[in-house]
């Protein structure tokens, strides 16, 4: 789970071998386990985001579609 919370992180900022697995760690969790790292991804842009609104990225905007 926390492998997939960092590889959405790092697909967020344009890697794109991130998003290919994160599209690879998504293939072996559950639905609960793919919104919890998706969760746990919104909280760490939360917290380093600069004017403190907590937007999601957007990479977790369309997983939420």
């Amino acid at each position: 789970m926390h492998a997939h919370m960092w590889f959405i992180l790092a697909a967020d900022q344009g890697d794109d071998n991130a998003q290919i697995n994160t599209d690879i760690a998504a293939s072996k969790m559950t639905p609960d386990q793919i919104a919890e790292a998706q969760r746990k991804a919104r909280e760490w842009m939360a917290k380093i985001s600069n004017d403190g609104c907590g937007l999601d990225p957007p990479s977790l905007r369309r997983a939420q579609s």
